[in-house]
């Protein structure tokens, strides 16, 4: 069935996915079947954007994929994913926003201290905060901060 959808419809579904986990993930008062929900939703994403995205999107998937396992207290698949990430981040850095490796690494940073490894992660963090001075918009450096500031 996926198989039959367009590219466009293909892209919007990612989209329209990617922006509900978000909704979720700022529910602070989510249900267990809205956590069952987010997670689901995070990789039909994922899976959208791996037929009609580009490596910059596959890349964000797997940074979303990556946050909602942290929110969820799960460091393994947090770390695989961010670490996902970033190899996707790398493989093509002229398909990525100056931006996206920054959250990468944030990613990975987060998910070593899901997985209570807190001088792992404030070793990443650290290097994540040297990469944000890459980060020309004010406004997606300040993203950035804010998240780093959660982190040691």
């Amino acid at each position: 069935m996926a198989d039959e959808l367009t590219r466009e419809e293909q892209r919007q579904l990612g989209v329209d996915l990617f922006n509900h986990v978000w909704t979720l993930l700022e529910n602070p008062n989510r249900t267990p079947e809205q956590n069952d929900e987010m997670l689901d939703a995070t990789y039909a994403s994922a899976y959208h954007w791996s037929k009609a995205g580009t490596t910059a999107n596959i890349a964000r998937s797997q940074w979303q994929i990556s946050r909602v396992y942290c929110e969820l207290g799960r460091p393994e698949p947090a770390l695989y994913h961010a670490g996902r990430c970033v190899a996707y981040c790398e493989s093509d850095p002229d398909a990525m926003e100056d931006w996206d490796l920054p959250f990468a690494f944030e990613a990975l940073a987060r998910a070593h201290l899901t997985a209570g490894d807190t001088a792992e992660a404030k070793r990443v963090a650290d290097q994540t905060r040297e990469l944000a001075a890459q980060i020309e918009d004010e406004k997606d450096r300040e993203i950035l901060e804010r998240d780093l500031a959660t982190l040691p």
